[in-house]
């Protein structure tokens, strides 16, 4: 169910905001409930790397050579 706001915003800002609903093909309102939509929703990271830091680290024994073991396990797959 939708109601009504009154909002007091400047007279040259509102003329930008028509224009540009109007080009969008969409309504005022539309815009602002979209807007508010997003300043509610629960917030996610949305840094790649803080959710990579957030990630359980794997037990990897220092002593091996993941490239060369990488390589080793590509050639006995695809002959290299």
């Amino acid at each position: 169910m939708k109601t009504h706001v009154n909002l007091s915003i400047e007279k040259d800002l509102v003329k930008q905001i028509k224009a540009y609903a109007e080009k969008h093909q969409t309504s005022v309102s539309d815009l602002v409930e979209a807007y508010f939509y997003k300043v509610v929703k629960p917030k996610r990271k949305s840094n790649i790397i803080n959710l990579i830091e957030s990630l359980e680290k794997p037990d990897i024994d220092d002593s091996i050579d993941l490239k060369k073991a990488y390589y080793e396990d590509q050639a006995s797959k695809y002959g290299f």
